[in-house]
């Protein structure tokens, strides 16, 4: 059985809400809730923790836009904005804030379940995306201290590369420690050394 999602509407005209309310619950049994006030936004998302969140807005500026992506955090959650029109400038910048759906023609009730699925997936993916860079960034400056770390012990001792690499494991496996925290402890304290 599937999760049942908190989804938050953000849409300041009732008689858009409720039709998008009752898709949603058409959709599956959802804890569905309307924002129709836009001031405090971000408190209010804030404080509800939604699953997701819907933004229905007509025509949005560029000011609401930013607006509603810092009060929806993209990144911690699907996110999908609907709109009556926009143009090539509206949409990237709904791109780049980290909205998971963008669709151009309003919100209408039978487009609902395909869109928010869409929309999770689409958020999952790059959450995925980013927890993977993240991982690839943070391997990359473990390599580079450990390389330097090398470096110090290969010019101090006068060693080979692969003893150095030795060296470095070695100590590591018998302090019980990473061996990127072993070379980061080297690395300052060469630096401190050679000041």
């Amino acid at each position: 059985m599937p999760k049942k999602l908190l989804i938050v509407v953000v849409e300041p005209d009732p008689d858009r809400a409720q039709p998008i309310a009752d898709g949603l619950l058409a959709a599956g049994d959802h804890d569905i809730r309307i924002i129709a006030e836009q001031s405090g936004l971000a408190r209010q998302v804030a404080d509800l923790r939604p699953d997701v969140v819907l933004i229905d807005i007509a025509n949005p500026s560029r000011d609401i836009l930013e607006e509603l992506a810092l009060a929806s955090e993209p990144s911690e959650r699907p996110v999908a904005m609907f709109v009556d029109r926009t143009d090539e400038q509206l949409t990237r910048s709904a791109i780049e804030a980290g909205i998971s759906a963008y669709v151009v023609d309003g919100l209408r009730p039978e487009r609902i379940k395909p869109i928010l699925d869409a929309a999770i997936a689409r958020f999952h993916m790059f959450q995925r995306m980013r927890t993977e860079l993240a991982a690839t960034r943070a391997a990359l400056e473990e390599r580079k201290i450990i390389d330097r770390a090398k470096a110090v012990l290969m010019k101090a001792r006068g060693i080979d590369e692969e003893a150095a690499y030795a060296l470095l494991r070695k100590t590591a496996m018998d302090q019980g420690k990473r061996l990127p925290d072993i070379a980061q402890q080297l690395v300052m304290a060469a630096g401190l050394l050679c000041r």
